[in-house]
C-alpha cells in the first residue's frame, strides 16, 4: 500500500470544514452539559421528593438509553410532533442532554465533598441561602470536580462522529465523503484519527493547567 500525499493535500478543505463542525458541536454541547448538569444536581437536592423524584426518573432514563438512538429520537420522532430542529442543533441537544446526566453526578459528589462546616458557617454569617450556594458552596464544589468534567469533554468529542448518523458532516463524515468519492480510505481515515489524537492531548493539557490555578 503506497501514501498518497496528493490525497492528503486534496482532502485538506474537506478535513478543515468537519473539524470546524466538531469543534463546535463540542463546545456548545459540552456548555449545555455543563449547565444542565448543574440544574439537574441542585434540583437532587431540592427538599421535596415530587421534584427528586421526576429529576431522578428522567436523568436515569436518558443515562442509561444509548446516545445514539437518542440521536434518532431526536432527529427522526420529533418532527412528527410537530417540531422540527436542523441536524446540527439536533445533535448539539441530543450531545449536551445525554452527558449532563453524567456531569449531575460528578456536581453531586463535589457538592456533597463540600465540608460541612462551611453550611454552618454560612448560617452563622446570616447568609441567604442563594447566597450560600453562589458564594460559599458551588465555587468550592466546582473547583473540586474540574478533572472529571475534564474527562467528559474528551468524551463528548469520541462521541462527535455519531452526529455523521443524522447527516452532520464532522470530521469523520468528510472523510467518508472523501473516501466515497476518491476510493482512497487510509489517508482521510489516518489523518481524522490523529487529529483526535492532538485535539484530545490539548484539551488534556488545558484541563490540567486550569485544575493547577484553580487548587491555588
Amino acid at each position: 500500500m503506497n501514501w498518497d500525499w496528493d490525497a492528503v493535500r486534496d482532502f485538506m478543505p474537506l478535513f478543515r470544514d468537519g473539524l470546524v463542525v466538531t469543534l463546535q458541536a463540542l463546545a456548545v454541547g459540552s456548555l449545555i452539559a455543563f449547565t444542565l448538569g448543574l440544574v439537574w444536581a441542585l434540583l437532587m437536592r431540592a427538599p421535596t421528593r415530587w421534584v427528586r423524584w421526576p429529576v431522578g426518573t428522567v436523568t436515569e432514563f436518558v443515562r442509561d438509553t444509548p446516545l445514539l438512538v437518542q440521536l434518532f429520537f431526536l432527529f427522526y420522532v420529533l418532527p412528527e410532533w410537530g417540531l422540527t430542529l436542523s441536524a446540527m442543533t439536533t445533535g448539539v441537544m441530543a450531545i449536551g442532554l445525554h452527558y449532563s446526566t453524567y456531569t449531575m453526578q460528578v456536581y453531586r459528589a463535589g457538592i456533597e465533598g463540600v465540608p460541612p462546616g462551611q453550611w454552618e458557617a454560612a448560617i452563622a454569617l446570616n447568609l441567604s441561602r442563594a447566597r450560600t450556594w453562589r458564594a460559599v458552596i458551588l465555587p468550592q464544589a466546582v473547583r473540586r470536580v474540574v478533572p472529571a468534567l475534564g474527562n467528559y469533554v474528551i468524551a463528548m468529542l469520541k462521541d462527535t462522529p455519531m452526529l455523521m448518523a443524522i447527516t452532520v458532516l464532522e470530521m469523520l463524515g468528510r472523510a467518508r465523503l472523501f473516501s466515497q468519492a476518491s476510493f482512497r480510505f487510509t489517508e482521510p481515515l489516518t489523518v481524522i484519527g490523529v487529529a483526535f489524537i492532538v485535539i484530545s492531548f490539548l484539551a488534556s493539557v488545558l484541563l490540567r493547567t486550569l485544575e493547577r490555578r484553580l487548587v491555588r
